[in-house]
């Protein structure tokens, strides 16, 4: 019988909750100056609006949602999301998908979902992004609940324990979907991998029968596509500092910083493909004879299978392609030459943002390129495998 447990420590505010907790946040002098950042005139009246709502959906639906969509008009050309109709009833789902933008890919994966009459569903973030109490509070009252990642290897051990009986019992028990990145952290070369490591953690609540234990999670995969990642030129810097530095670890501040310009950079079109849960595909693939660890394997083979075969594919990530490989076609079926000139402009701005005292072009121009040519190389392979 499996242990019961508090999950005062993780979970999300309830509704119940919601007036206190914006009572505390709005008067933090920091939150006050981030809203006037935001909202600049409006910032106080909308301070005295956050202290009329009652409940998280209304502060998704009257705040989260309609601040992200004014947004996504600013910073994208386009906002589309298709196999909505994947969602079946009141039945919940582990919501899996690659891993883009810090705080970008849940939320608007959220909005969307309300904008077309589905219920929200939790989302895991790591408690690294909680570095002020007021920020910890905010993501609470936005359904994120938050994921250990510091302390001793036994603290660690039994947070995952309680994570995993936590998402296990708001799936089984119909209360919410749960969203999670298929591996911790953003993959910054694009090559998008399920973390063998965090399915185990959802093992850690299944009991003996392993296969039952994934299929009563109903993992559905999501493909999230960016034409252009707003931080890619972040991540091909850090590529560099760690390269330069073994030591090179991102601050705080680092991370501030990416989820800033994750949700203000510009990102050309962006395409959510939600698919069904992969529960037919596991009971064909996995057989009685195999053992734990080949069912974890083939479980994560299965996600990222679905995720790569879903990709929306942009006229970027073949010319990135391309000049990898030392090809031009360019004019050919996938790009014009139009297309070509306006990424690889591209690309030499995002380089030129880029501020090191030993700037090493060739590398950097490589790394974002392999960020675009990635998602490319694997939908090649999964489609193949179709």
């Amino acid at each position: 019988m499996e242990m019961e447990y508090s999950f005062d420590t993780l979970r999300p505010y309830r509704d119940e909750e919601v007036r206190d907790a914006f009572l505390r946040v709005t008067k933090e002098p920091e939150f006050k100056t981030v809203m006037k950042y935001l909202f600049q005139d409006k910032a106080d009246g909308m301070i005295e609006f956050f202290l009329t709502l009652n409940s998280v959906y209304d502060f998704q639906s009257k705040v989260i949602a309609p601040f992200l969509l004014d947004l996504s008009k600013k910073t994208m050309d386009s906002l589309t999301i298709s196999g909505l109709d994947n969602l079946k009833g009141d039945k919940k789902y582990l919501i899996m998908s690659n891993h883009r933008d810090i705080v970008g890919d849940a939320a608007i994966l959220n909005t969307l979902m309300i904008t077309n009459g589905h219920d929200t569903a939790e989302n895991a973030i790591g408690d690294n992004l909680c570095s002020r109490p007021w920020i910890t509070e905010m993501m609470k009252l936005n359904k994120n609940f938050i994921v250990k990642r510091s302390g001793t290897k036994r603290e660690i051990f039994e947070a995952s324990k309680l994570l995993s009986s936590y998402i296990r019992k708001n799936i089984v028990e119909r209360s919410n979907s749960i969203w999670i990145a298929q591996r911790e952290g953003r993959a910054k070369d694009a090559n998008d991998r399920t973390q063998e490591s965090l399915l185990k953690m959802f093992s850690m609540s299944s009991g003996s029968d392993l296969k039952q234990g994934f299929l009563e999670l109903n993992i559905l995969p999501v493909s999230i596509s960016y034409e252009y990642d707003a931080c890619d030129y972040l991540k091909a810097k850090e590529f560099q500092q760690k390269r330069d530095d073994a030591n090179f670890k991102k601050s705080k501040e680092d991370d501030v910083l990416n989820m800033q310009v994750g949700l203000t950079g510009y990102k050309g079109r962006v395409h959510y493909e939600v698919m069904s849960d992969i529960n037919d595909i596991l009971q064909n693939e996995i057989s009685d004879n195999d053992d734990r660890t080949a069912i974890v394997e083939k479980v994560a083979v299965v996600i990222d299978r679905c995720i790569h075969a879903n990709y929306q594919i942009y006229p970027g990530n073949y010319v990135a392609l391309d000049l990898l490989e030392g090809r031009d076609v360019c004019c050919s079926e996938n790009y014009t030459a139009e297309e070509k000139e306006r990424f690889v402009n591209y690309l030499n701005g995002q380089i030129d943002k880029i501020d090191l005292a030993n700037k090493d072009t060739d590398f950097l121009k490589t790394k974002i390129l392999e960020m675009y040519a990635n998602p490319l190389k694997n939908y090649i392979v999964a489609r193949d495998l179709k």
